[in-house]
């Protein structure tokens, strides 16, 4: 890893030179955030300790733009997971180094098409309509889509296949009076009787006309993500929501349902959440609540999340925060519920 590192930190450089060049750019950029707290979902035993992505997951990566002339530009996003907390790469063990994009592309008066690994259709309309974006610690929707428990199950969660996807062809069009699509097809590249023609497909939606937002996605996922790209059971999954901002507050609001056809399973997830600006101070207080109802045939349960917390700014690229959050679930085991509560630092280069 360290003569990986070392390499990649000299190309980095070298790229990075190019940007003295009027129609070329090169960026460093990326976020690390760290927190310390006090953690106890559902069906687990609590547990302090200091962790990493409290509001957003930490990463780090190279992204450059070429103007190539007539209005069509080149673009390349090399972009990494870390933990903060130990310096260990990716968002776990497994994961592969440049899970977060790994994408080239073309883009112009058409829109942009980029091929390799980027975003799955769930990601954006999910972390823009609820006021705790793209936490992975503390917001009840993004946990719910994608965070299982002791007492949740893998197969109960709503998102089809991870938040990116690999082997990717992703389609942008241009916005047209504040609405803007994206198409994406994930090749499935398997060989076998019955596998040939798996694959991931889905697009999303986002309309974006002052104080109103609004955004939809649909998946269809037969390719698990991001690790071993197999073939798994087909899961369908939809959500719809908005935001609405009327400058004392911005109220969000989701709806959404996840389908399992094989194993008879349908999962069903609604979410509401508030984002209050304090007068006179450059912080917010954010709240959350999302529930999620899992039914396999005639068996059924629930999952309920709440946050609360208070996110302030002391610049444009750093912001201390703290917040808490309960955690429950409908079945009849030990540690059905937890509290969790988290204060942290986040900043952005």
């Amino acid at each position: 890893m360290k003569a990986f590192t070392a390499t990649f930190t000299t190309i980095a450089l070298a790229a990075a030179s190019l940007s003295a060049q009027a129609q070329s750019s090169v960026q460093l950029t990326g976020t690390v955030d760290t927190y310390v707290g006090s953690m106890k979902m559902a069906g687990q035993e609590r547990v302090a300790s200091v962790g990493s992505g409290g509001l957003t997951t930490s990463w780090w990566g190279v992204k450059g733009v070429e103007d190539l002339g007539g209005g069509l530009k080149a673009d390349f996003n090399i972009t990494s997971f870390f933990r903060a907390d130990t310096g260990t790469p990716g968002r776990f063990d497994a994961d592969p180094f440049f899970s977060r994009d790994a994408n080239v592309g073309l883009a112009g008066s058409f829109g942009r098409v980029s091929l390799g690994r980027g975003l799955a259709p769930n990601f954006l309309p999910t972390v823009l309509t609820n006021p705790f974006g793209d936490s992975f610690t503390v917001s009840p929707l993004v946990l719910h889509a994608n965070m299982t428990t002791a007492a949740w199950g893998t197969d109960s969660l709503t998102t089809a296949s991870n938040t990116g996807w690999s082997n990717q062809v992703l389609y942008t069009t241009p916005s047209f009076g504040g609405l803007k699509a994206n198409v994406h097809y994930q090749f499935g590249e398997q060989t076998g009787s019955g596998n040939k023609g798996k694959k991931n497909v889905g697009l999303n939606l986002m309309y974006f006309g002052g104080p109103l937002s609004l955004t939809a996605f649909y998946e269809r996922a037969q390719i698990n993500n991001p690790v071993s790209l197999a073939v798994m059971p087909t899961k369908s999954n939809w959500m719809v929501g908005g935001s609405y901002d009327f400058s004392v507050a911005k109220l969000y609001a989701t709806y959404g349902q996840a389908k399992i056809n094989a194993q008879d399973r349908e999962n069903t997830t609604y979410s509401l959440g508030l984002d209050v600006p304090v007068s006179g101070t450059a912080g917010t207080i954010k709240a959350a609540a999302a529930r999620t109802k899992s039914e396999v045939g005639n068996v059924s349960g629930t999952r309920t999340t709440v946050s609360l917390g208070y996110d302030h700014f002391l610049s444009k690229r750093t912001d201390v925060y703290a917040v808490a959050m309960y955690d429950r679930v409908s079945m009849d085991i030990p540690n059905k519920s937890g509290t969790s509560a988290v204060v942290g630092i986040r900043h952005r280069f």
